[in-house]
C-alpha cells in the first residue's frame, strides 16, 4: 500500500470511529482484491471503501470506484462472509478530497 493509501485510510478510520464504529479490520486481502476497513456500526458489518486524493488534477477519486472494483469488493465480502457470519451488512465509501469527506452510506451490491 502507498503511503498515502494509508493515510487516507487513517483518516477514514479517524472518521468513522468519531461516529462510533469499531473498526474490526484493515486491509483484509483476499484472491483477486481487498477490503480497506470492515467494521461495525451498532449491529452492522460495515464494509468501506476508501478512494481520496489531495490534488484536484488527479481527478475525483469517487470516478475510482468502477464496476471492475465492485465486482473485487464483492469477491472480497462474500470470502470475509465465509469465515464470519451475519444477518445484516452494509457497503460503504469514503471519499476523501483534500479535507473534505463524502460517506456515501450503503451501496447497492
Amino acid at each position: 500500500m502507498s503511503r498515502k493509501g494509508k493515510e487516507f485510510e487513517d483518516i477514514a478510520c479517524k472518521y468513522l470511529e468519531s461516529l462510533g464504529y469499531q473498526i474490526l479490520a484493515r486491509n483484509f486481502y483476499c484472491k483477486g482484491g481487498e477490503i480497506d476497513i470492515i467494521a461495525k456500526d451498532g449491529d452492522t458489518l460495515v464494509f468501506v471503501e476508501v478512494k481520496g486524493t489531495k490534488a484536484k488534477s488527479f481527478g475525483d477519486p469517487a470516478e475510482r470506484i468502477d464496476r471492475i472494483k465492485m465486482e473485487r469488493l464483492l469477491r472480497c465480502i462474500e470470502e470475509y462472509l465465509s469465515l464470519c457470519h451475519t444477518e445484516s451488512l452494509r457497503l460503504d465509501a469514503l471519499i476523501i478530497r483534500g479535507k473534505d469527506i463524502e460517506h456515501i452510506r450503503g451501496i447497492e451490491l
